[in-house]
């Protein structure tokens, strides 16, 4: 890694950790603070996939996965009101939501990189943050993968209930990710403005 890379594995790494732990306070019925920092790690990757290329934002990602997998370990080791802040099945979602998410973020800006500047982030930021979504709500809640930690008792997020309060009745859990989705989707398009600010001033600097 070179120094020019510093700036976006700083940038990775503290948007982890500020999520890791505003996700313990909530924010409304359905979110949680965290929500409004974690989709920041799309537009870290997406700056330096632009301005530099898909190794260095690999390279950043893994990066982001390590400072995951550690804030992961702390928190199984710190006691809250119904046991440790981190659970297994929380960590083994985390971190596999986030390192498929954003590898997958990465291939799909690549491939876009060619078309008009606004294609690449918006589409793999979209589908990144889908599939992230999916995999750490099902893994982490999902009844039907209780098998992973049996003495975790999630039965809270099973509780059924109409879809945000409106909508059809589904598990909590659904309710829960769908309202992260909606936050990931919006923050998408709201990033493209400094993504285009960023990433120009940057290309500037090293053309």
């Amino acid at each position: 890694m070179t120094s020019r890379y510093l700036p976006g594995i700083l940038a990775m790494a503290a948007i982890v950790v500020a999520s890791n732990i505003l996700v313990q306070f909530l924010f409304g019925q359905w979110l949680t603070w965290g929500a409004f920092t974690y989709p920041l790690a799309f537009l870290v990757t997406d700056i330096m996939n632009r301005v530099y290329g898909v190794q260095a934002a690999r390279r950043v990602v893994f990066v982001g996965f390590l400072t995951g997998v550690a804030c992961s370990l702390i928190g199984t080791q710190i006691m809250g009101e119904f046991g440790p802040l981190v659970t297994l099945r929380i960590a083994l979602g985390s971190g596999l939501a986030f390192l498929t998410a954003q590898l997958l973020d990465v291939a799909i800006f690549n491939r876009l990189r060619g078309g008009k500047w606004w294609q690449a982030p918006v589409f793999s930021s979209v589908i990144g943050s889908s599939v992230d979504t999916a995999l750490f709500f099902t893994i982490a809640f999902s009844a039907s993968l209780t098998f992973l930690e049996p003495a975790n008792d999630v039965s809270w997020a099973g509780e059924v209930l109409p879809i945000l309060g409106a909508g059809p009745e589904a598990p909590l859990w659904v309710s829960l990710a769908i309202a992260d989705w909606g936050v990931k989707l919006a923050l998408a398009l709201i990033a493209l403005v400094p993504f285009r600010l960023i990433t120009r001033r940057l290309m500037a600097q090293v053309a």
